[in-house]
């Protein structure tokens, strides 16, 4: 995995904002809730690919094929990752498309089960981008969309490029806890590690934006403007995130 040994920054305000899910907008990594009893091998499977210990590539097929996953263990996921909301995503996501921003989800996780804390969250599903998982009728596991990027080394990058590219207000910040989201972050203006739930020290030690408050409201005064959370301030259904904001600093 080809991670920068430094990643550049410049300052808010910005059009895109792009936030990784698994122990980043959730407290869990989605696949490993998936692995009951095998729950310790999967998960240090997971580990190695996050720390950039081994390319996911390596790991995402053989994890799907050592759990799979039903139709319905795959809908409860969704509902895991609602519960598992962190503190204030709801509100920072309603807040920055208050301020007319696109708001996305990058993950590697599977789609279906991201879409439940898309739409908790209310971001479109057509900002969702993450993997699919097929199934046959009868709900039993049937593969993974091989072809997609974002079950690679490499395909975070690929789809925030074009995300990048798509901007036209004022360029892109990305927010993760992964070595696949630090290896992404040359794409974007902006990138903050996040260690609310998995601190990964490699990765804190090569951004130059870092935030390890468990609280997604620490998050505001790294993503924004100054006027902008002027603006937010305006409307009093924001005061409780810029509250939170101030006290999780």
């Amino acid at each position: 995995m080809a991670l920068p040994t430094r990643v550049d920054d410049s300052a808010p305000p910005y059009g895109t904002l792009v936030f990784d899910c698994d122990s980043t907008l959730s407290s869990i990594e989605g696949i490993d809730e998936l692995a009951g009893p095998r729950k310790a091998e999967i998960a240090a499977l997971t580990e190695r690919a996050m720390a950039g210990e081994v390319p996911l590539e390596a790991v995402y097929g053989k994890r799907l094929e050592l759990l799979r996953p039903t139709r319905e263990q795959v809908a409860a996921l969704g509902q895991q990752y609602v519960g598992t909301a962190l503190p204030h995503a709801l509100e920072l996501v309603q807040a920055l498309r208050a301020l007319r921003k696109r708001v996305c989800i990058l993950s590697g996780g599977l789609r279906q089960a991201v879409f439940a804390l898309a739409d908790h969250l209310r971001i479109d599903s057509g900002d969702v981008f993450a993997v699919d998982v097929f199934h046959g009728r009868d709900g039993a596991y049937a593969g993974f969309d091989e072809d997609s990027p974002l079950a690679r080394a490499g395909g975070k990058l690929e789809v925030l490029r074009q995300l990048a590219r798509e901007d036209r207000r004022g360029g892109l910040v990305l927010i993760g806890d992964g070595a696949t989201d630090l290896e992404a972050a040359p794409a974007a203006r902006r990138f903050v590690a996040f260690g609310g739930v998995a601190r990964r020290k490699e990765v804190f030690a090569r951004a130059v934006v870092t935030c390890d408050a468990p609280d997604l409201a620490a998050l505001l005064p790294l993503l924004v403007a100054t006027d902008e959370i002027e603006t937010l301030a305006q409307d009093p259904v924001h005061h409780p995130l810029l509250r939170a904001a101030r006290v999780a600093r």
